[in-house]
């Protein structure tokens, strides 16, 4: 008999209900609504077992579970009566005792009618202890026993695994930590269910073809939601020379500069896991790998009138010449070795996030310190963290999330790793869309608008469409921003109707739209933070001395900036938090700086911002270290809800809305 247990489905309805009915009695079973529910609760886990004997298959078992902060629950195990004593509720209770271990649980707990004298020996001697009597607990003069078992976390299988997936699994030979190496028909199968762990995939198959195996081992990982390299649209990519060209139109210089001492018309280079067995193609080779994101693949070159890619070609191990596979190996073996997420045999952290940097940028969104303090939390709360920067764009494969913490724009680096980082499946924050969104004011008036939020009187300029009445009806004075500015760069304020007209004219050589907006006299402005749809921080942000800025920019060699104070949430107008969380909702889900002023008792949005400071000593100053768990905490959250993974693991009280019976 072949047994195999997997999630169960709502096509599993009918099957679960009779297995029940046919062996617990009518107190005991569920009904078909409360099965219902489990099948589609986030907070339940149903399993079942398919048994098949010559070559017929059914649902013989079934397991239900539930998933509280530290327990998992079994609420209901069960074997139908054709099946029993074949070992089946064994596998189910071991495959419960699994997914405790790895998913972190400290125990597994269940209730067992008291009287049941050969069910509780069955428990017992499968390690449960009674350590509670409920009285009536299924129904009046019906008690039932609590039993728990405590189980080991099993610390290596809550962080990632990585498997290389290859036609040959013996043709590679590979010592690394956290690293097998499977068969594709292994893979295809499920055979070691794959489905059901967290994996990054590195698919080495010969063939990469469409409907072959290779192009199944991509496309089934991404349906696993597994981390595939190279993934379908990298394998598209390579089919289409036009868009290989596009991809790589910013390595023309690098093109031209490594091939220009070539006499030959043609050239070819074999890249073998990022790297090159020519020393002077290194960098080209490792430009190249961050585009085309494949282990083993192969660029040919023809010159015409310079130099240019002909084709891409991914390669196989097969296809390697047999005197370089051994050089090949020992770049694999240093490539696996050298990645982030395999430095962890001090301790096993459970993600693994990157934080986006300019150790240039002195206005950067968080100061050194701060940095600091989120990643000793992060390291408390088990996710490992890493400093990269613009350089580092091809280790976004390597975590599980993205944070943002350099200035953010349309038309740089940053919105190119952000986009990326969500395509590649990993939680993000600041993700694409909000920087689209609050990046430019045009977007941003238009939206408060139409949601009735109110903001300073806002008129939009118009290029080559500004009359002199629309000149001579603005009151002033009045705040002109360009649609992209930020920091308070971009954005200045006109007295008179010449300054405006002069002013526009200067700034309509950048945009073709321009804001106007009311200048509202105030000491200070409002900001509130805001992460999840939730107030995070809330601090007054005093103008420069002297000026009607926050930040004075023409102050001398260094911008003046005004002084900041935050504040306990609690003690802000609750109609400044109210427009607050409204605004921000219109930008998405992720982490925003609300700038709001308040005037003579009523309370107007300026904007939203993306990538709002979280410096230490200013935002941080009321929370401390529980800002920065708040943040961790988000990212662990977004990491599980994009794999599906139906449980929680927030410390915060308002996300746990199950207590432990």
């Amino acid at each position: 008999m072949d047994l195999n247990i997997r999630k169960g489905t709502i096509s599993n309805l009918e099957s679960i209900l009779n297995i029940e009915k046919s062996v617990f009695p009518l107190f005991q079973q569920s009904s078909r609504r409360t099965l219902l529910l489990s099948l589609r609760s986030n907070f339940q886990q149903v399993w079942v077992a398919d048994c098949a004997t010559k070559g017929d298959k059914e649902v013989c078992g079934a397991l239900i579970l539930y998933a509280y902060k530290r327990t998992l629950r079994i609420y209901s195990i069960a074997t139908s009566k054709n099946y029993q004593g074949k070992g089946i509720g064994d596998a189910l209770l071991k495959h419960a005792e699994s997914i405790a271990g790895d998913s972190g649980f400290e125990r597994i707990s269940l209730e067992a009618e008291a009287a049941n004298k050969k069910l509780i020996d069955w428990y017992r001697k499968r390690g449960f202890e009674v350590v509670e009597l409920s009285r009536d607990y299924y129904d009046d003069g019906i008690d039932a026993y609590k039993m728990v078992k405590f189980v080991s976390v099993n610390t290596s299988a809550s962080r990632i695994k990585n498997i290389i997936v290859t036609d040959d699994p013996g043709s590679l030979k590979l010592d690394v930590d956290n690293l097998d190496i499977v068969s594709s028909k292994d893979y295809i199968t499920n055979k070691g269910l794959f489905s059901e762990r967290a994996l990054r995939v590195f698919n080495l198959c010969n063939s990469y073809r469409y409907q072959s195996k290779g192009y199944y081992v991509s496309l089934l990982a991404s349906a696993r939601e597994h981390r595939a390299i190279p993934n379908v649209t990298n394998i598209r990519d390579l089919q289409n020379i036009s868009l290989v060209r596009s991809l790589t139109e910013d390595l023309d210089g690098l093109i031209q500069s490594s091939l220009k001492g070539m006499k030959e018309k043609e050239f070819t280079l074999n890249i073998y896991f990022s790297k090159t067995l020519y020393e002077e193609f290194k960098l080209l080779a490792h430009s190249l790998y961050n585009i085309f994101q494949y282990p083993l693949f192969q660029v040919e070159f023809e010159r015409n009138e310079k130099w240019e890619i002909k084709k891409v070609r991914s390669l196989s191990l097969n296809k390697i010449d047999q005197g370089d596979i051994a050089l090949v190996q020992e770049m694999a073996t240093g490539y696996f070795k050298a990645r982030r997420y395999l430095k962890t045999k001090m301790k096993a952290y459970k993600y693994y996030l990157a934080i986006l940097t300019d150790p240039e940028d002195e206005h950067a969104p968080s100061n050194p310190k701060a940095l600091k303090k989120l990643r000793k939390v992060a390291d408390k709360m088990g996710v490992y963290t890493e400093l990269i920067t613009k350089d580092d764009f091809n280790k976004l494969t390597e975590f599980d999330a993205l944070f943002i913490r350099d200035t953010t724009n349309v038309n740089d680096y940053t919105y190119k790793f952000s986009r990326k980082a969500y395509a590649e499946g990993l939680a993000v924050i600041d993700d694409p869309w909000s920087i689209l969104r609050c990046s430019n004011k045009v977007f941003l008036h238009e939206s408060l608008k139409l949601n009735k939020i109110p903001t300073p009187a806002t008129k939009v300029f118009i290029k080559g469409l500004v009359t002199a009445n629309d000149l001579d009806t603005t009151p002033m004075p009045v705040i002109l921003k360009q649609p992209d500015s930020s920091f308070s760069v971009g954005v200045i304020k006109v007295k008179t109707v010449n300054e405006l007209k002069s002013s526009l004219d200067d700034m309509f050589k950048g945009s073709d739209l321009v804001i106007g907006q009311e200048f509202l006299t105030s000491d200070f402005d409002w900001r509130i933070g805001v992460l999840d749809q939730k107030p995070l921080f809330a601090c007054k942000y005093y103008m420069a001395k002297g000026h009607w800025q926050i930040y004075n920019w023409n102050s001398g060699t260094k911008p003046m900036e005004g002084n900041a104070e935050t504040m306990s949430i609690d003690k802000v107008p609750e109609k400044v938090i109210r427009f607050a969380l409204k605004a921000s909702k219109l930008m998405g889900d992720g982490l925003y700086g609300v700038d709001l002023k308040e005037v003579n008792g009523e309370v107007y949005v300026i904007e939203v911002n993306d990538n709002p400071n979280i410096d230490s000593g200013i935002e941080d100053k009321v929370l401390g270290e529980a800002l920065y768990e708040k943040l961790i905490h988000s990212f662990i959250k977004r990491i599980e809800v994009a794999r599906n993974i139906d449980r929680y693991t927030s410390s915060e009280p308002d996300l746990i809305t199950i207590t432990e019976p």
